[in-house]
């Protein structure tokens, strides 16, 4: 039990389970008075000269009153947590603030002294280093700006531990002592650590899954048949490398192999005498606890839980999930599954299929991730008909790794793009996702891993607005548009299908990247070319108009053509089309196998062959010729040593997209090898951004202070607080295409009733702070009341109503604009008064006329699972119902701004459509560099929205404006390591 503290209350959030260097997992709490004999049994376990570098004496055991002061926190000047294994300490590390004299202090105290103690049999596996992260980050919460630490000289690990940490520090020597002092606020070194520390851990606790040196099948059945029978046969059939042990507690006492397949047998896994590194659980969902439990004290490394009846199956699934979860981070076990389909690792030294999968995948270059076993069955068998290649000789379509993680309740894709990120044997990664549990972190990684290997994913569940059934992730309001543009800005390659998956993925494990989009197309069919060539244009590619061999071409024919092309620096990449020959009797290539093989040596020594300069990517097109394919991937027999393997596709179009997507992709990672900046700006007041919002947030109670958020949901204001009404503007352009609809798509965050929505004249003000102005709107309840406000403003004038039904809807003759004079204004009051009623329900208001141009739509807004979302479309019914709308994580680069401005359908009315002249793009790109600049140094300014904002030949209005604060949502990107919580 955890009691509470002397002080406050036990602090929960600071719970959590972190992955070690060695690939186990550990649990870090806060200490309470419950811990005592804890507390005492780990010191007992401490050797004399770990507890000499603690206490700078001999200090063989702790008295009553050192476990009371180890175990009595306020958890705000006195903090202590603990590293846990089992049910036992592994390490504990504690905090005590102090004055400037080193004397115990209370707040505004900002400084504290640190110590640690390591068990001994567990050092060297990172503990201190993660326990470091997090108490640096209680110490943040409590204000605590910095440590302090003494050091023994001697203690050489520990103050390895402090200097390789990152953060800005001085270290002093006196009195035999090695003091060190480093400030807490995060670094971009410190991040780095730490973002390093966690790629390892994670990836080892992945290799230690893939690559164990023995496998237990617990739950295997005595007859043929059964889940656990079929991945102990599954193994063995594989040539699994390392031990098989078969477990079942209904084995006979006097069973001792399992027949026929000869493996050891056991009633429990007590009974093994050697060490199990993996467990494979295929017992019913009620009996796993106890297989857990028997796991962690036999010292098992991962588990895969091929079991069912979790969450998939509704509430009790997913509490008995939890508990499965805990249970084994408890024991420093990670999880595959529930629900889980299996694993396999074609590695020479390893050769483990511990999965459902008949047979062990040939090896190649391909990671595959799915959260789907019959998905996974599918890429499997759909890859190894393409071409797995020789048992000895990595294939085409090979696989590297395979992992399909069911309801991965604990091991999920984020785990699996550290482990791939650095793998030798993996050049291309193939994911099959229904849920992104962490967004910010998937990104982050996928990111970093596209930039040295391709990263191609399906997204499933695409439109349901929910994860399906037994994936326990965060909820997210992004919608799948979103999802697209932030996937493609971390460069990872989105495809629709499981088909296309597998298309793209053999293209780029098999191909060089493409230098650009120019293509060469060549083959025996001008029809096929003319459909290739189509099929190019569509992607957005730039095809050379294609060369007709004729139907009578042979297999030189192709090889010159092809080497011809290959060396042309006219071309980015070849598309050979291929279809059966048709004649008087000569050999072609649909014409038996023979043929089929010479066309595909010919075009593989062209390939090969292709002359000095970068190679160039080849794919085939084929018709009705499945020999071709199978001799191209080299299944019909073994190519010589360094031959190019080249992929063909059944389609035109299939090929060609594979090639785009490639295409799109080398040039992304072109770009990220020079990666964006986010411009400074001298304008910008961050701090008194940060004032403002302080005092318009400081309200216990959530009422806006000084007029502030009196705005309604509508946009209306009255004016209190400095409050000029309306916070959005009308449109100052020559009013066609309505131009003041709603940018398209939900804004990530944007839901009505959360925090403070913020009137008119505070959002004036927090923009202008960044360098945004707003065109000024003033309220004109009467025609009086307008004639004044225009009479301020400057003729002329727009008028226009605030009315949540009708605001940005040009298109129900609500605006008038270009009134140059008090009888326009007035006949133009009259004419909407009496066309949309009473002058109070209208809420009209007075703007003055900007230049004219493009109408666009910036919106930013912070979604609880991916973070702060910048979105930009143009503005108008037409982008809405096209679903136009471009977005980017926060914070943008000035690359990111310049392809957001670029990368909607309806970019070109920017940049001089139909003659018209293009408008200011530049000033266009730095107003979303301020806006993104804006919500990512203020994380409280959960929406921002700027509608309609007006970009002319030179310069921008932004005619309209809201927003919304409230107290950002945890950035779980910027704190200490963690697994996700359970």
């Amino acid at each position: 039990m955890r009691s509470p503290s002397d002080h406050h209350a036990y602090p929960t959030h600071w719970e959590a389970d972190v992955v070690l260097r060695d690939g186990g997992t550990a649990q870090i709490r806060p200490i309470t008075p419950d811990d005592a004999q804890r507390l005492v049994s780990f010191y007992e376990r401490v050797s004399d000269e770990s507890k000499y570098y603690r206490f700078f004496a001999p200090y063989p055991r702790l008295s009553d009153r050192d476990v009371h002061r180890f175990t009595h926190h306020d958890y705000v000047d006195r903090v202590g947590l603990a590293a846990i294994v089992g049910d036992e300490f592994i390490a504990t590390v504690r905090y005590d603030r102090i004055d400037g004299r080193g004397m115990p202090a209370a707040a505004p105290a900002d400084e504290a002294e640190v110590a640690f103690l390591v068990q001994d049999a567990h050092q060297g596996r990172g503990v201190a280093s993660a326990l470091l992260e997090h108490i640096a980050a209680v110490a943040r919460e409590r204000d605590i700006r910095r440590f302090a630490a003494e050091v023994l000289p001697a203690n050489t690990k520990m103050i390895k531990v402090f200097t390789d940490a990152g953060y800005t520090q001085k270290r002093s020597f006196e009195d035999g002592v090695v003091r060190l002092e480093f400030d807490l606020e995060p670094t971009d070194r410190s991040l780095a650590v730490m973002r390093a520390r966690e790629q390892r851990a994670e990836a080892r606790s992945v290799q230690r899954l893939l690559a164990p040196g023995s496998v237990a099948v617990i739950g295997t059945s005595r007859t043929p048949g059964g889940v656990g029978r079929t991945v102990l046969r599954n193994l063995l059939d594989g040539g699994f490398t390392g031990r098989v042990h078969a477990v079942n507690h209904a084995f006979p006492d006097d069973m001792a192999h399992l027949e026929p397949e000869g493996v050891p047998a056991h009633r429990s896994l007590r009974a093994i005498e050697e060490p199990v590194d993996l467990a494979v659980v295929a017992v019913p969902a009620e009996r796993v606890p106890a297989v857990v439990a028997e796991c962690g004290e036999h010292g098992v490394q991962g588990l895969v839980v091929l079991s069912a009846g979790y969450a998939e199956s509704g509430s009790e699934g997913r509490d008995r999930q939890r508990d499965l979860v805990r249970q084994a981070r408890s024991y420093g076990m990670r999880v595959i599954g529930p629900n889980a389909f299996g694993v396999s690792n074609t590695a020479e030294g390893v050769r483990l299929n511990a999965s459902l999968s008949p047979q062990l995948p040939n090896p190649g270059r391909l990671g595959l991730f799915t959260q789907s076993g019959a998905i996974g069955i599918a890429l499997l068998s759909g890859l190894h008909r393409r071409g797995a290649g020789l048992a000895s000789l990595a294939g085409i379509a090979g696989i590297s790794t395979f992992v399909s993680a069911g309801n991965r309740a604990d091991v999920s894709g984020n785990d699996l793009l550290q482990y791939w990120y650095d793998d030798p044997r993996t050049d291309v990664v193939l994911m099959y996702l229904e849920s992104i549990g962490n967004p910010r972190k998937f990104t982050r990684l996928a990111r970093r891993t596209a930039a040295v290997k391709p990263v191609v994913v399906v997204k499933g569940a695409r439109h349901t607005g929910s994860a399906p059934t037994g994936h326990a992730v965060p909820t997210t309001q992004i919608p799948d548009a979103t999802v697209s543009d932030l996937l493609r800005q971390a460069g990872v390659i989105r495809v629709d299908t499981v088909t296309e998956l597998a298309d793209t993925g053999v293209l780029l494990a098999s191909q060089p990247l493409p230098a650009g989009p120019r293509v060469a197309i060549l083959g025996n069919s001008e029809s096929l070319g003319l459909i290739t060539y189509d099929a190019c244009l569509t992607e957005g590619l730039r095809p050379l108009p294609p060369r007709d061999l004729t139907t009578a071409a042979a297999p030189d024919d192709f090889r010159r053509a092809l080497a011809e092309a290959l060396t042309d620096d006219a071309c980015d990449a070849v598309v050979v089309t291929a279809i059966p020959w048709v004649g008087d009797g000569n050999a072609g290539p649909g014409d038996g196998d023979g043929s089929a093989k010479a066309l595909a040596t010919a075009v593989r020594e062209a390939a090969q062959a292709s002359g000095p300069g970068p190679a160039k990517p080849v794919a085939v097109v084929h018709l009705e010729i499945q020999e071709l394919a199978e001799a191209l991937a080299g299944t019909g027999g073994e190519p010589a040593p360094g031959t190019r393997r080249i992929p063909a596709y059944p389609a035109a179009e299939r090929a060609v997209r594979a090639l785009a997507e490639a295409v799109r992709y080398a040039h992304w990672r072109q770009e990220a090898a020079e990666p964006g900046r986010v411009p400074e700006y001298d304008d910008i007041d961050e701090a008194g951004a940060a004032a403002d919002i302080q005092v318009l947030l400081a309200p216990a109670d959530g009422t806006p202070a000084d007029g502030a958020g009196r705005g309604t949901g509508d946009g209306k204001g009255d004016g209190a607080g400095g409050g000029t009404g309306e916070a959005t503007g009308v449109r100052t352009g020559d009013g066609k295409g309505g131009g003041t609809g709603e940018a398209t798509g939900s804004v990530p965050g944007d839901d009505a009733g959360l925090g403070v929505e913020l009137s008119a004249a505070d959002t004036q003000r927090l923009l202008a702070r960044y360098g945004v102005s707003v065109l000024p709107a003033l309220p004109a309840p009467d025609p009086d009341a307008a004639v004044r406000a225009a009479e301020r403003l400057g003729f002329p004038v727009a008028l226009k109503p605030t009315a949540a039904h009708l605001r940005h809807r040009a298109d129900l003759g609500g605006v008038r604009l270009e009134l140059g004079s008090e009888t326009e204004l007035r006949r133009a009051y009259a004419e909407l008064t009496d066309y949309l009623g009473r002058p109070e329900e209208l809420g009209l208001v007075v703007q003055r006329m900007a230049p004219r141009g493009v109408d666009t739509v910036v919106r930013a807004a912070i979604d609880p699972a991916a973070g702060a979302v910048l979105s930009f479309g143009l503005a108008g019914a037409p982008s809405e119902l096209l679903g136009d709308t471009a977005h980017g994580l926060v914070p943008v680069t000035g690359r990111d701004a310049a392809e957001l401005i670029r990368s909607i359908r309806t970019a070109p009315l920017l940049f001089g459509w139909r003659g018209s002249k293009p408008v200011d793009t530049a000033a266009l790109e730095e107003l979303l560099l301020r806006v993104s600049r804006l919500v990512d140094d203020q994380p409280e300014m959960v929406a921002v929205d700027l509608e309609p904002v007006v970009v002319a030949q030179q310069g921008l209005s932004v005619l309209g404006a809201s927003a919304r604060l409230a107290p950002p949502p945890p950035r779980t990107d910027l704190g200490p390591r963690h697994m996700p919580a359970y």
